[in-house]
């Protein structure tokens, strides 16, 4: 996988740093719109291009993958071009801000029998699935509790007057797209489509929601998922079943350790052995590149759409309006 990145945010000196790690991968170039803001990536992951162009990026031939991480509303656009250019396409969460847009990239995707990812960690972490191998001991679920809560550095900028990215209706921001979807990628991986879905928010002036509860109702168990960028807490998941529970350290979004209780007894499982949650994905990415297994790969983008499909109708529920949404 020879890939070149878009973004220059913490997530993507992550993303480089997992890479590292991967056989046969590498990055060949770095995107920004100004060369001095990619200067210090380059230099640490010694990656010789930096481009100030997107055009000149994806006519670059040595450029295999596009690694999206710009703000959520530049994501469509971004991976259109990209995949215009034939280029395969991971994509940072939120995969983007319309399910319209998703439909459209799946289709494109498709039709040029190219590669395209989510990048959610979760789903592809080993204490997920342990989590997966594990559940049936506990018995019927009854209930889903789950807590991503993770103050934002640019809270404060909100408060202040000012309206960061992340907080922002035109750049598709908000509380649910950017923390609580861990959450819900956590349950529907597990669990599949919700029968139904409510979600209530704390909502800034501007209309963008700062922290919310989703309420997910399955025939027999409810499943309640809480995100917050306006507070901090312990995250957390906790599976609760007729004959046990299940908790999860560190939340949905890093499952860091997972503790089964059944009964008297308790079983401690980690099989994480790096820190670094994006190791995992793109371990799985590069191998499903490797093999050309696009049956696994348009797997994945399917049940991206599900999910998608469920944070539109939960924006929705809110009355949480992105730019995107009028276009």
């Amino acid at each position: 996988m020879k890939i070149a990145t878009i973004g220059t945010g913490f997530i993507v000196d992550a993303f480089l740093q997992g890479l590292e790690k991967i056989a046969n991968a590498e990055c060949v170039a770095i995107y920004s719109r100004k060369e001095e803001t990619a200067q210090p990536l380059a230099v640490k992951y010694e990656v010789n291009k930096i481009y100030t162009d997107l055009d000149a990026l994806f006519a670059d031939d040595s450029v295999e993958f596009v690694y999206i991480a710009s703000p959520n509303s530049l994501h469509f656009d971004q991976a259109y071009r990209a995949l215009e250019h034939g280029k395969h396409v991971i994509c940072e969460k939120p995969f983007t801000s319309t399910l319209q847009e998703t439909d459209t990239l799946i289709s494109l995707a498709k039709q040029n029998n190219l590669m395209l990812f989510e990048a959610i960690t979760t789903i592809h972490l080993p204490n997920y699935q342990i989590i997966k191998e594990n559940i049936k001991k506990i018995g019927q679920i009854k209930l889903v509790q789950c807590n991503y809560s993770q103050y934002s550095s640019k809270y404060n900028a909100l408060l202040a007057g000012e309206t960061p990215n992340v907080f922002n209706p035109q750049f598709s921001g908000g509380s649910l797209v950017d923390i609580n979807i861990y959450n819900l990628h956590f349950v529907m991986g597990l669990f599949g489509t919700p029968e139904k879905l409510s979600y209530t928010a704390n909502k800034h002036p501007n209309g963008i929601d700062t922290s919310g509860v989703l309420l997910l109702t399955y025939p027999d168990f409810l499943a309640v998922c809480a995100g917050a960028k306006d507070t901090r807490s312990e995250n957390f998941v906790l599976i609760q079943g007729e004959q046990g529970y299940i908790h999860v350290e560190n939340g949905a979004n890093g499952c860091r350790r997972v503790i089964l209780h059944n009964g008297e007894a308790k079983t401690e499982f980690n099989e994480q052995t790096s820190m670094n949650n994006l190791y995992y994905e793109l371990l799985k990415f590069n191998d499903i590149y490797k093999t050309k297994d696009y049956n696994r790969c348009y797997s994945l983008l399917d049940y991206s759409r599900s999910v998608m499909e469920r944070v539109v109708e939960a924006r929705m529920d809110a009355n949480i309006i992105f730019a995107a949404d009028n276009i």
